[in-house]
């Protein structure tokens, strides 16, 4: 389901489960990985891509969420555990301690593109495949913490297509939109974006302010929400002390 190797100071993550839907196994399996990622020492950096083709991962298992009962023995899981495990998985990756890009190989919809927005810089394949919160298409409200991190994650004009118009994103668009930063082909995107995680491996040498640092932008009473600008705490820096 979950894969996660070690070469030098990059760490792959791959995720092996077909389409990669999110069940609350599926979120289970990749904490167990995240585990081992902040549990090293050490300079290091994350890629997470996936082995099918097709898709990088195509959002909530849907069948799974929609059964009325969910058996005990349910490969899917626990559904009552899933939002809240989903949510602080999430929440654990956008501040990883160590620099994490995603490899979009293919389709990613809902929660997979909240995957790979969590993750520091984002490579897409450049020919085939979509980025898409595709919520609205379902019928389905986007929750506030995924809004929340859209919103930090994307340019204004660029949110707002996304979440609201449910834009399907190519490749190239979304690296003229700025929602990636790098494109390639299926061939060379993997290596591209272990090329990229090395280049960012020395910003973990300290994974304390690595983490501590995006705790500040992400975290509680983040520095971009403050109610005050930015001259008022240059001129207070008194108040902002960490």
């Amino acid at each position: 389901m979950i894969d996660l190797k070690r070469d030098g100071n990059i760490y792959t993550l791959t995720m092996n489960d077909g389409q990669n839907r999110w069940n609350t196994t599926f979120v289970r399996a990749f904490s167990q990985a995240i585990d081992e990622v902040e549990g090293s020492e050490g300079p290091a950096a994350l890629v997470t891509t996936s082995s099918d083709p097709k898709f990088f991962s195509n959002g909530l298992d849907l069948d799974w969420v929609n059964l009325q009962s969910v058996p005990d023995d349910h490969p899917g899981g626990d559904r009552k555990a899933f939002g809240d495990e989903f949510m602080k998985l999430m929440g654990r990756i956008i501040t990883l301690p160590v620099p994490s890009v995603a490899a979009i190989n293919g389709h990613a919809f809902g929660a997979g593109l909240m995957l790979a927005l969590c993750h520091d810089v984002r490579a897409m394949r450049e020919d085939r495949g979509f980025a898409c919160a595709n919520e609205m298409q379902l019928g389905m409200v986007i929750p506030r913490p995924e809004l929340a991190l859209f919103r930090h994650k994307l340019p204004a004009n660029v949110f707002f297509e996304t979440v609201q118009l449910a834009r399907r994103w190519t490749g190239p668009a979304a690296l003229q939109a700025g929602l990636v930063q790098q494109t390639a082909s299926a061939e060379e995107l993997l290596a591209v974006a272990k090329a990229r995680a090395e280049e960012l491996v020395p910003l973990a040498a300290n994974r304390k302010a690595y983490k501590a640092q995006k705790e500040s932008m992400y975290g509680e009473n983040a520095a971009i929400n403050e109610v005050h600008g930015p001259a008022y705490m240059l001129g207070n820096p008194e108040k902002y002390r960490h």
